[in-house]
């Protein structure tokens, strides 16, 4: 799934773009849905701001299927992020309008109201035409049987993420992970929770909190940014491959303040000049993002349902808290994850 869009309402949907091919029947037609809903009860923002930007509003345009290769979920609760915080207040917002209008033909503002969110658990409602891997009434991302939608939801975002960073850019998989030395910085929240799991599953000897003096590891994966890099760079184990993975990087705040072009010429320079000297000190540097997976959150499906990874959920807001939601993850300080329950005792599709 290379991006979700989702639309926050009280039967929150979300509409995925990317090709969600797969081993399902191929043979399938468009489905047409006889609900004739136009609009419907969305918390939205009319412009970037702080918590007082959210709004209520009845009439929030009902999503439809534009593309053949796009899904309509109905979804039944939703993960919420400090990305979501960050978005609120305009944090990408140059990259988001290059994607909807890459050719700027519409008029600034025009992405407003806008809907906040990126990670749910829900049921499929239509398919589109090219859509292979997923039919109505499925459970979007394959939801793990022994999970309610309520703990499903706290997963795809941070499971993906932390895929991206451990798997596609430190190298970790399942057969060369036992007995590596891997140091997370800021484990208390959902990406550190969920990459504990993952890396203990697959045999890592995982430490979340050390001494500036500890040395030896084979990766750390920075979740807290700020000064962390000018010391924990040091406890890497060097000239032995090591891999310091930031998920903390300057990208969106290069392309906000400075444009697309030069935003990305920016973040290359820093980045490459960086890597350079860091590898001249025997490690490795690379910033890592959230990359949507299909495969991964099959994969992430089967270990939650051995038991091998539990969803760890702080705190659960209904769906007319939405706005406290956004004021607890704003505060830090989390212990796990922050889901808005969207359906009581929402455990089936």
């Amino acid at each position: 799934m290379a991006s979700v869009n989702v639309l926050v309402q009280k039967k929150w949907l979300l509409r995925i773009s990317k090709s969600l091919h797969g081993n399902k029947s191929a043979s399938r037609l468009f489905s047409s849905s006889s609900r004739c809903m136009t609009v419907m009860p969305a918390w939205v923002i009319d412009k970037y701001g702080k918590n007082d930007v959210l709004r209520f509003t009845n009439d929030a345009n009902f999503p439809f299927i534009r593309f053949p290769n796009e899904v309509i979920v109905k979804v039944h609760a939703a993960g919420l992020n400090p990305v979501d915080i960050a978005m609120r207040g305009g944090s990408g917002s140059a990259s988001l309008s290059m994607r909807r209008d890459p050719y700027r033909l519409k008029q600034a503002g025009c992405q407003f109201p806008m809907i906040l969110g990126r990670e749910v658990s829900g049921v499929v409602m239509e398919c589109g035409l090219d859509v292979k891997y997923f039919r109505e009434r499925d459970e979007i991302s394959h939801k793990p049987k022994s999970l309610s939608h309520k703990e499903a939801a706290a997963i795809p975002y941070v499971a993906t993420t932390v895929w991206s960073a451990l798997v596609n850019t430190g190298g970790l998989r399942k057969d060369n992970c036992a007995d590596k030395r891997v140091l997370i910085l800021g484990a208390s929240g959902g990406v550190g929770t969920f990459a504990i799991q993952l890396l203990k599953a697959w045999g890592a000897h995982v430490t979340v909190t050390c001494s500036q003096n500890a040395v030896g590891f084979d990766l750390i994966l920075d979740n807290v940014g700020g000064d962390t890099e000018r010391w924990a760079l040091k406890l890497l184990k060097p000239w032995g491959g090591a891999k310091y993975v930031t998920l903390v990087t300057p990208f969106l705040h290069n392309t906000d303040s400075l444009g697309i072009a030069d935003g990305m010429m920016q973040s290359a320079v820093t980045f490459s000049t960086k890597a350079l000297k860091h590898l001249t000190r025997g490690v490795h540097y690379r910033w890592g993002f959230f990359s949507p997976s299909g495969a991964a959150l099959d994969r992430v499906t089967e270990m939650v349902d051995a038991g091998q990874i539990r969803p760890v959920v702080e705190e659960t807001f209904s769906f007319s808290q939405v706005p406290q939601a956004f004021e607890k993850v704003e505060k830090g300080h989390a212990r796990g994850k922050t889901v808005i329950q969207v359906f009581e005792n929402s455990t089936a599709p």
